[in-house]
């Protein structure tokens, strides 16, 4: 019932439209880059589904000694069922199969049902899919009653390959660092159209192989679906050296199964351990998008942290050695040797107790001059140190400019009293209420951080260099510096926080007086108004020195 490799439910919006497709057939859409989006999939799905086909597509290719995907549904279909040759009714492929003790997609066969809850059930897909939320803030919980066969497809995929460890019984993916952990997701792919990236990935994969895999024990004749092999949830797990290194894995017993309705829903049984041996691994086991690091214990993957996709921790990721960057964000024959690049991060984020908070995405424009240097098979760790230098740089000056202007706006929220005048306590509090104005001008300079930081780093000449800089910090003709855009925010605070009318006037002209006399000062970014036949310069002189005259006229008369 429901076999995805003859039935066409899989939603696929082409240039021409929108129409239904099988998996053989969505993978020959993809191979010819016809695909624009999959509208039933949801955005924390995205890596998921890419990762399938990736690992798929290149596991079939792999075994069958294909060297180029074909563009074709028919030789696809034949690929796929050349990894379950001991299913022909395709059961791997259905989304259920009655007899227990075969398999269903992502589902493992079984002895039989006793273990399977028969009262606690999903009925949605949304329930079954790994968004295991403490409260219904992100997403609400099972509300996807009209749901289709290509929902629950999508929820199996994304709970069997990438969720972590909830409750007892639900034990997390071997690609994680830890229950708590992530399996994130970073590639640098010339195009983000699905079937240009998917394609690219999958070459990647079968290109270097023995550099993914390094001394890890994989075999080529490996277990690569899990969900083929008999498991019953027994602490007894699955060995690395039974894998196929592309292997495609589960972590839970659900079984789908149709009602009197002819409805879908999914009961459960909980396990005794994990599905894979691989604990020690601490979620380094080959996987080709996981960015990883070292601590006192090891090797490690990445677990996200809040905000670890911003500026300040992205380019610690990209610049620092004691990053180490995955395999598929180096460049490979299949890569354009000349042309810009982008940079593809995903990750959630979860909490203690394997809920998950937060769903992180971000795609960064590589310049091709930086995607040689940095990520270029060739490329040497100076580059890497090289973009980390000006990024601290920049990140230092974006610091004092943000630190004023916190300071700036809790004068004013103070109705311009001297901060360190106030108790600790109203202190605090006047600073915490100006963090939400002062983290405005983080999020702007987020947006163009990376592509701002290329200018400056593919410019050999130091002279030229120093003028991209001062003007990314100060630029009146565009008003688009960071100093401009702090002022912008600056005025924006005074105009929509509450002060009493008696005591604006004063508490506007002293937070622009400390903002304007801190950036002069040594403590700020002085440089910027060394020259003094430069326009810019006189311009916020005169403005430093108005606003000096204008507090002291207003101090005598109050």
């Amino acid at each position: 019932m429901l076999n995805i490799l003859e039935e066409s439910f899989i939603r696929v919006r082409t240039s021409a439209g929108e129409r239904r497709a099988s998996l053989p057939e969505t993978l020959a859409l993809l191979m010819g880059d016809e695909v624009e989006a999959f509208p039933a999939l949801r955005p924390h799905q995205r890596h998921a589904w890419h990762a399938f086909f990736v690992q798929l597509g290149a596991m079939a290719l792999q075994r069958a000694g294909v060297s180029e995907p074909p563009a074709d549904a028919a030789k696809w279909q034949a690929l796929i069922r050349g990894l379950t040759p001991s299913f022909p009714a395709d059961e791997p492929w259905r989304l259920v199969v009655d007899d227990i003790t075969k398999p269903a997609f992502m589902q493992p066969p079984s002895t039989d049902w006793t273990k399977y809850d028969k009262k606690e059930v999903f009925l949605t897909p949304d329930a079954l899919d790994m968004l295991d939320t403490a409260k219904n803030h992100d997403l609400k919980a099972s509300v996807a009653t009209e749901s289709s066969s290509e929902d629950w497809m999508y929820a199996l995929i994304t709970m069997q390959t990438m969720n972590g460890q909830v409750g007892r019984g639900n034990y997390p993916i071997a690609r994680m660092n830890s229950g708590d952990g992530s399996r994130t997701a970073f590639s640098v792919t010339p195009s983000i159209r699905p079937g240009a990236h998917i394609r690219r990935d999958m070459l990647a994969l079968l290109e270097q192989p023995s550099e993914l895999i390094g001394e890890l024990p994989f075999r080529w004749d490996g277990l690569g679906l899990l969900w083929t092999e008999r498991w019953d949830g027994e602490k007894e797990a699955l060995r690395l050296q039974d894998l196929h290194p592309f292997f495609i894995e589960i972590c839970r017993l659900r079984r789908l199964c149709v009602d009197a309705d002819e409805r879908l829903y999914a009961m459960k049984s909980p396990s005794a351990g994990r599905r894979i041996n691989a604990a020690k691994n601490r979620g380094v086991i080959g996987d080709p998008w996981t960015l990883t690091t070292q601590d006192k214990q090891g090797v490690k993957a990445l677990t996200m942290q809040p905000y670890s996709f911003d500026y300040r921790n992205l380019y610690e990721y990209l610049t620092s050695p004691d990053w180490q960057l995955p395999y598929l964000s180096k460049s490979f024959s299949v890569d354009p040797a000349q042309g810009n690049a982008q940079l593809v991060a995903r990750a959630i984020r979860r909490k203690k107790g394997g809920q998950t908070e937060r769903y992180y995405e971000r795609i960064i424009p590589i310049n091709n001059k930086t995607k040689t240097a940095i990520f270029g098979r060739g490329s040497e760790l100076r580059a890497r140190e090289e973009l980390g230098r000006i990024a601290k740089s920049r990140i230092e000056q974006i610091g004092k400019v943000q630190g004023l202007l916190k300071e700036s706006i809790a004068t004013f929220i103070a109705q311009g009293k001297i901060l360190r005048e106030l108790t600790n306590d109203k202190r605090q509090r006047v600073r915490k209420s100006a963090e939400d104005w002062s983290d405005e001008l983080d999020a702007i300079i987020d947006s163009t951080f990376f592509e701002d930081l290329q200018v400056e780093f593919e410019e050999d000449d130091a002279d030229e260099r120093e003028r991209i800089r001062n003007k990314w910090l100060l630029n009146d003709k565009d008003n688009d510096g960071v100093i401009n855009h702090a002022r912008h925010i600056l005025a924006d605070a005074q105009d929509a926080l509450p002060c009493s009318t008696l005591q604006r006037y004063r508490a506007r002209v002293r937070s622009d007086s400390l903002f304007n006399l801190g950036i002069h000062g040594s403590n700020g970014l002085p440089f910027l108004f060394d020259t003094k036949n430069d326009e810019n310069d006189k311009k916020e002189d005169n403005e430093c020195q108005n606003s000096d005259q204008t507090q002291e006229t207003q101090m005598s008369l109050l």
